[in-house]
């Protein structure tokens, strides 16, 4: 076994991002289907990786590093939130909230319906649905273990986290080549070249240049240490009242109180330009890291059924993205984007979702809309709205009777 410590894994995730880098520029089918860089190398690796195991030689990363990148991009999430800009988007943002709740419903109808069609415990289906796959690992691992001791579901915690490993590979990669088929229905150059003069906001763009000085940066920094430390007080704060959130979501409230708050008083204008940066940094190696360090053998230890219920969720989402998200979202650019966004956390995980459409908006142009709404959606509301759906579903007769 080789063990990568903290320094090795690091370098590891830097050499990952350059792979990525380098498969997109050069492979056409990654470029055209806008498969994101950290997905394209990380997967590369997770598969070499695969392969050694399978001659008894296994690498185990430090990933002490993965959960602090998490939390810095989800501050900068935070931080990147304007009340007013919010204000503005708010008819689209309620628009999108319904398509994702609906997503959910439909999750979860088929992870149950498909279940008691092949024979297995609906709990399984329940299991494989939104809880899983718009949940992530976190999720899936709390209601596995609710699952395990409350209704003596077995190995209900590794079935959850093989499920959620599943939904993050491949929420990583159907929304590239989703969006490139529904941009062919839309008039792109229209909206490329109106908005190419200006400076990207936020995560879009990510390769684009963006003035910076070393002052403001400190500055930048420190307003993310802020988010992290007073976040993880809150989060300890709220453990096991009826208020409990997850660790990341009191991390984005901060930075959204420090960013308005501030501005309110007149005290400091967050810098957006330092914000996208570092935000975009510790996106990359976060999606670095846990892709590269993926366990792709628990994939193949699926059972076979279990294995269909997933393939059919994944054909769902897609289907549910380009029939439902693109239409109620307006069947425009900003939709195309926002339905490639809706993949990756309707399957996978948030930071998945911003990397599909930074993969999309850097080769077709910005779309603000796209990220003011997902972010907020998939950081902060996606969670509660998941949790009043998996309860209303516990509720029906066939779990009230287990």
């Amino acid at each position: 076994m080789i063990q990568l410590d903290f320094y090795g894994t690091l370098v590891a995730a830097s050499l990952v991002l350059l792979l990525g880098r380098g498969l997109v520029t050069r492979v056409g089918f990654l470029r055209n289907y806008n498969i994101p860089e950290p997905v394209a190398g990380g997967l590369v690796v997770a598969l070499v990786l695969l392969l050694m195991r399978t001659l008894d030689i296994e690498v185990r990363f430090d990933t002490s590093l993965q959960t602090p990148l998490m939390l810095a991009f989800f501050a900068t999430i935070g931080l990147s939130a304007d009340f007013a800009s919010l204000r503005k988007g708010g008819r689209v943002v309620g628009i999108f909230l319904l398509a994702v709740a609906g997503l959910l419903v439909v999750q979860n109808a088929m992870g149950i319906g498909l279940a008691t069609m092949l024979g297995l415990d609906p709990l399984m289906g329940l299991l494989t649905g939104s809880i899983t796959l718009a949940g992530g690992h976190g999720t899936g691992a709390a209601w596995g273990t609710v699952f395990s001791e409350k209704y003596g579901l077995a190995s209900a915690s590794e079935l959850a986290i093989a499920s959620a490993t599943f939904g993050l590979v491949l929420g990583g990669l159907i929304g590239g080549p989703v969006a490139r088929l529904l941009i062919k229905r839309v008039e792109v150059p229209g909206c490329q070249n109106q908005q190419a003069p200006r400076l990207p906001k936020g995560f879009e763009q990510p390769n684009k240049e963006r003035s910076i000085t070393p002052f403001s940066f400190i500055e930048t920094l420190a307003l993310i240490a802020v988010s992290l430390l007073v976040g993880n007080l809150l989060n300890g704060w709220l453990q096991g009242s009826a208020l409990e959130l997850p660790t990341f979501v009191c991390v984005l409230f901060v930075g959204v109180l420090l960013r308005n708050g501030l501005s309110a008083l007149g005290l400091y204008q967050v810098f957006e330009r330092e914000v996208s940066v570092l935000g975009n940094v510790s996106l990359s190696l976060f999606l670095a890291i846990a892709l590269m360090s993926l366990k792709l053998w628990d994939l193949a230890a699926l059972a076979l059924p279990i294995f269909i219920i997933l393939a059919v969720q994944t054909l769902v989402m897609a289907l549910f993205a380009i029939f439902v998200t693109f239409r109620m979202m307006g069947r425009n650019y900003d939709a195309a984007v926002l339905a490639a966004g809706h993949c990756g956390f309707g399957l996978g995980a948030t930071p998945t979702a911003i990397a599909n459409m930074q993969a999309v908006t850097q080769r077709y142009g910005p779309s603000q809309m796209a990220f003011l709404v997902v972010p907020m959606v998939g950081a902060f509301f996606i969670d509660i709205i998941n949790v009043i759906v998996i309860k209303l579903y516990l509720a029906l007769p066939m779990f009230v009777a287990l």
